[in-house]
């Protein structure tokens, strides 16, 4: 193993840490949450904690940092499967409802933390706030690709749908609820697709 290697490579118990802290945070909420029962349960001392993060908002914004690296990961093999931007748009949409209806799904991590934390100037609320905006930006670019005309009211659109499907998945039948956002995401890509046609 080079030098290089273990610069860059994350120790193993800071991942632990932070997949314990993903796994608690998001199944209970972050304020619930202590980090001595974050250490106890990641099988790590105190003083290994703290070498890695000074406090536990910064174990928080590397929580959200492992999420938002899942979902452009997710997001752009969903992109990587669509032959147009319109099925690009639907593919990014299935992956959504996907997630919706896994296994003890608990909401958007992003939106559920900015309850949490709800000052616009603290740390986690502008790294939501760049999650947010990299995906607007992200649908923005697809709906451009299938017309430049009001894309981004349409990609804002597209965001309120999402962000509906993922409050009320964990409220109601997850099937239901899917059904009906990937159906809004349908009309949304054809309405906006007929503008490109006139």
């Amino acid at each position: 193993m080079t030098r290089s290697d273990t610069e860059t490579r994350p120790s193993e118990a800071r991942l632990r840490l932070v997949c314990t802290a993903t796994r608690i945070f998001y199944g209970e909420g972050i304020h619930a949450v202590g980090v001595d029962r974050i250490i106890a349960e990641a099988k790590v001392t105190r003083a290994t904690f703290y070498r890695h993060f000074p406090g536990k908002e910064d174990l928080v914004i590397a929580y959200l940092q492992g999420v938002d690296q899942g979902i452009r990961g997710q997001v752009e093999a969903a992109i990587a499967t669509g032959a147009s931007a319109s099925d690009a748009v639907r593919a990014v949409a299935a992956s959504i409802a996907e997630g919706i209806q896994s296994p003890g799904f608990r909401g958007c991590a992003f939106l559920n933390a900015v309850a949490e934390y709800p000052d616009p100037a603290h740390p986690v609320h502008q790294a939501v706030l760049a999650h947010r905006q990299w995906f607007l930006d992200t649908i923005n670019t697809l709906m451009a690709r299938i017309d430049e005309t009001k894309a981004e009211a349409a990609a804002q659109h597209f965001v309120m749908l999402r962000d509906g499907a993922m409050a009320a998945g964990c409220l109601f039948d997850p099937a239901l609820i899917c059904e009906t956002f990937l159906r809004g995401v349908d009309g949304l890509v054809e309405i906006h697709g007929s503008r490109a046609e006139r």
